[in-house]
């Protein structure tokens, strides 16, 4: 049975979902495979032992964002200033709106499940660096 920790899901603007194996290079041979990853969304569990090291946004869609295990803080970038959403019991979400720098702070070790709307999708040390 296929893991979310070891093949990501691919989700096709035909609405088929194609497996694959989580490489060194994947991120890489993403956008190369889906045309830029334009109309595909991503699939993907993360483990954390620690706060995300960067903070990213994802220009054309929303991102969902699920907890699966342990807690955590999405720190959300703003116009008026930083908004936080605490997830703390399995199977809480919270929706990333489009275009939202945002990051991760974890307490504890953490399993996350997201649906990311990958094209176009960013990441820096520095919000909007």
């Amino acid at each position: 049975m296929p893991s979310l920790f070891k093949h990501f899901a691919v989700l096709k603007p035909d609405l088929q979902l194609e497996q694959r194996p989580v490489t060194p290079d994947f991120y890489e041979t993403l956008d190369y495979d889906y045309d830029q990853f334009r109309g595909h969304v991503l699939i993907s569990a993360y483990r954390f032992d620690s706060d995300w090291s960067a903070w990213e946004k994802h220009p054309t869609g929303d991102e969902l964002v699920m907890l699966l295990s342990g807690a955590a803080e999405l720190v959300l970038s703003e116009h008026d200033g930083e908004r936080r959403i605490s997830l703390s019991t399995p199977g809480e979400y919270a929706c990333v709106p489009r275009g939202t720098w945002h990051t991760a702070r974890v307490s504890t070790p953490t399993q996350m499940l997201f649906i990311t709307p990958g094209e176009g999708t960013e990441n820096t040390v520095e919000i909007g660096a």
